[in-house]
């Protein structure tokens, strides 16, 4: 939207046009995103409204709000009229949704199939632009007990070391784990890298006595399950 020096400020706008009034008036479900946004801006700025503000935000990220809860705050603020108070603002209330929706899904912390653990990774590491590598706890009930972060970043041996996936496991007793990372391309295929990590952390679990259960790897929606493909041995099964 081209900004227009002249445009009113949203307080000389009609009440039942503004987001805030249409907010309370109407709810969130009837209002536009970049409404919702304008909101979360709070204010005009430069001659420019609120609406005006976030409609020039909501164009910049593609009018995605993935793209958008995927930035960081240095990249929303070079949007003009986002500063750092609103920048925090908008990424802290997508990061809220983003949660609120995992936790729809978390009802049952059981995990029976590799699809489980991608539904509860999916949201989170979908649109990440580097590797994150995370490990599930699991008890005798194949329970979740707890989910450790144990490096961000490119994935290779010399990285994803056993002592960090398997010491948290020891501390807690767990009966098995579960390894998970994304793919920033989409594509979840398992590379060179992939297979081998999982061929020292499979060993790793089976000298220890926690058996490495699977290897998901996230895409864009889709993912790669290393018992699937069966390239999990089934002692550790």
């Amino acid at each position: 939207m081209v900004s227009d020096p002249r445009s009113p400020a949203i307080k000389e706008w009609p009440s039942n046009e503004r987001p805030r009034e249409r907010f309370t008036a109407l709810g969130p479900a009837a209002l536009r995103t970049a409404e919702l946004l304008a909101i979360l801006a709070s204010s005009g700025t430069g001659g420019r409204s609120a609406l005006e503000v976030a409609e020039g935000l909501y164009e910049h990220f593609g009018r995605s709000l993935r793209r958008l809860g995927n930035a960081s705050g240095s990249q929303l603020m070079a949007v003009p009229g986002i500063g750092e108070a609103r920048a925090v603002a908008i990424l802290a209330a997508l990061e809220l949704g983003r949660r609120a929706a995992e936790e729809e899904r978390r009802e049952d912390d059981r995990v029976a199939a590799p699809r489980d653990v991608y539904r509860r990774f999916e949201l989170r590491l979908r649109d990440l632009r580097q590797e994150e590598f995370h490990v599930l706890l699991l008890n005798t009930q194949n329970a979740v007990m707890r989910e450790v972060m144990v490096t961000r970043g490119i994935l290779d041996a010399s990285v994803v070391h056993p002592r960090e996936v398997f010491a948290p496991a020891l501390t807690e007793a767990a009966a098995a784990v579960i390894l998970v990372h994304n793919h920033p391309s989409g594509d979840p295929t398992p590379s060179p890298a992939d297979r081998e990590v999982t061929r020292q952390l499979v060993e790793a679990g089976r000298v220890l006595g926690i058996p490495v259960r699977d290897h998901v790897i996230v895409g864009n929606g889709r993912y790669a399950s290393f018992l699937d493909l069966g390239q999990i041995p089934a002692l550790d099964r």
